[in-house]
C-alpha cells in the first residue's frame, strides 16, 4: 500500500444510515441525487468511488460515495445560508496542507491522483466543503466555545488527582507494527469509531479484532484511576459521555479505541501528578515459553535482577518516571496493573516482562493551560459539528431527479 494510500485512508468511513445506492441513469453529468436544490452528478459519484477503491474501503463503495457527497452538499448549503465562501487562497492552502501529509506538493499530489483516474477538480471539491464547514461551526457556536478557567481547573484536577476520579473503559487495540498492519488498522479504526453505537457492538468488535489481553472479555478493563492513564488517552476519555467511543488514538505499534463505560468522581483533594516505578525485562520474540516461566518465578521487581544476572545491562530496565513521559502502550498497561503485577508485552520484534513496582506522587510539574484550553475547545467543536450535521440531515430534502 503506497504512502498516498495511507494518507487518504484518513478520509474514508463517512456513512449515513438509510441512504442506499441509486442506479446510475443518463450521462456522466446527469444528476444522481438532488440535495435540497443542489445536484450530485454521476461523474462526482464515480470519482468518489475511485477514491474509496484506492483506499480499499469496505462495504458498498457507491453507497459510501453518495453518503460522503451528501454531507458535502449539506456543508455547502449551511455555508451559503451564512454567506460563507472559502477564498481561493484558503482552498489552495487546504489542498497544500493535505498534500503535504504525503510529503508532496499540490501539483505532485494531483499528478498521483490523475494516474488512477481521479481529477484535480475532485481533490479541490473534496477540500473546499471542509474549509467552509469549519467556518460554519465557529460562526454558529462562537458563543459556546469559550472555555472557562474553572473548566480548565476541572480538567487538570481530573487528569492529575490520585484516587479522586476513575473510569471503567472497554478497549480495542489494533496491531500496527508494520506498514501493512498500520494501514489496515487505520482504516478499521476509523470505521469502528464511526459505526459503533452500543456497548454490545464494541464488545463484539473487541473480541473479533483486538490484540489486547482484554479481548476475551469484550475489551472491558477494571476501574482505572484517571491519573494513571497517558494524557493522550485521558484527554479524549474526559470528553466522552458513557457509551461513546474515542477517535482512533495512535500508540506505539498499535492504534487504540476506547469506550467509556462509567466515570466516578469523589471529593477532590490537592492535585498531584503520578509517577510510576516499573521494570521491563527484554527477551527475543520467540522465547514465549521462557517468558512464561519468568512470570511464574517473580513476585517483586527485585526478583528480575536475579533473572537477568549475567546478561547485557540493557536487557533490564527499571526506572521511575511521570506517567506523561511513558510510552503510551506501556502507560496503558501499567494503568491496569496492581503493584508487583507482571504481564508479557510484545513489540518492536521482542518480548518483554513488564512489572509495576509502585506508584508515587511527583509535584511541581508545569501544566500547559493553553494546551488544555485548545483541547477542550476542539472537543467542543467536534461535538457541535456532529450535532449540526445530524440536524442538517434531518431537515434536508433528498430526492431522485
Amino acid at each position: 500500500m503506497t504512502r498516498l494510500t495511507r494518507i487518504l485512508i484518513l478520509t474514508a468511513g463517512l456513512a449515513m444510515a438509510g441512504i442506499g445506492a441509486v442506479a446510475q441513469e443518463g450521462g456522466p453529468f446527469a444528476p444522481r441525487l438532488i440535495i435540497n436544490d443542489k445536484a450530485i452528478t454521476n461523474w462526482e459519484v464515480d470519482q468518489r468511488v475511485q477514491f474509496l477503491r484506492l483506499l480499499n474501503a469496505p462495504g458498498n463503495l457507491e453507497e459510501e460515495a453518495l453518503n460522503a457527497l451528501i454531507e458535502d452538499r449539506l456543508r455547502d448549503h449551511a455555508a451559503a445560508q451564512l454567506g460563507i465562501e472559502p477564498s481561493q487562497e484558503e482552498i489552495a492552502a487546504g489542498m497544500a496542507e493535505f498534500a503535504g501529509r504525503a510529503n508532496l506538493t499540490t501539483e505532485k499530489f494531483i499528478g498521483e491522483l490523475n494516474k488512477v483516474g481521479i481529477a484535480g477538480e475532485t481533490f479541490r471539491d473534496f477540500v473546499a466543503p471542509s474549509i467552509a464547514w469549519r467556518a460554519v461551526v465557529r460562526a454558529r457556536f462562537a458563543g459556546r466555545l469559550n472555555v472557562t478557567e474553572a473548566e480548565i481547573d476541572r480538567a487538570i484536577t481530573l487528569s492529575t488527582q490520585q484516587g479522586n476520579a476513575r473510569v471503567l473503559l472497554a478497549e480495542i487495540i489494533l496491531r500496527a507494527d508494520t506498514p501493512e498492519f498500520k494501514a489496515q488498522a487505520e482504516e478499521l479504526a476509523q470505521q469502528l469509531s464511526q459505526s459503533i453505537d452500543s456497548t454490545a457492538e464494541f464488545s463484539a468488535a473487541a473480541r473479533k479484532y483486538s490484540a489486547s489481553r482484554t479481548a476475551g472479555a469484550g475489551g472491558r478493563t477494571p476501574w482505572i484511576d484517571l491519573a494513571n492513564l497517558p494524557p493522550q488517552i485521558s484527554g479524549q476519555v474526559l470528553s466522552l459521555a458513557p457509551g461513546a467511543v474515542t477517535d482512533p488514538i495512535p500508540i506505539p505499534n498499535a492504534i487504540a479505541l476506547f469506550q467509556l463505560r462509567a466515570l466516578e468522581e469523589n471529593d477532590p483533594t490537592e492535585p498531584e501528578t503520578l509517577a510510576v516505578e516499573y521494570a521491563r525485562y527484554l527477551m527475543p520474540a520467540d522465547e514465549t515459553q521462557r517468558a512464561q516461566k519468568v512470570l511464574s518465578q517473580i513476585d517483586t521487581c527485585d526478583d528480575l535482577y536475579g533473572v537477568a544476572k549475567g546478561e547485557p545491562e540493557q536487557n533490564l530496565i527499571r526506572e521511575a518516571v511521570a506517567v506523561a513521559e511513558l510510552p503510551a502502550d506501556v502507560a496503558l498497561e501499567l494503568a491496569k496493573m496492581d503493584n508487583d503485577e507482571a504481564i508479557l508485552l510484545p513489540g518492536n520484534g521482542n518480548l518483554s516482562v513488564l512489572m509495576l513496582c509502585g506508584r508515587t506522587p511527583t509535584l511541581g510539574e508545569d501544566i500547559d493551560r493553553d494546551a488544555i484550553r485548545l483541547r477542550l475547545t476542539n472537543q467542543r467543536l467536534v461535538s457541535y459539528a456532529d450535532g449540526l450535521m445530524e440536524e442538517l440531515k434531518a431537515d434536508a430534502i433528498i430526492r431522485q431527479p
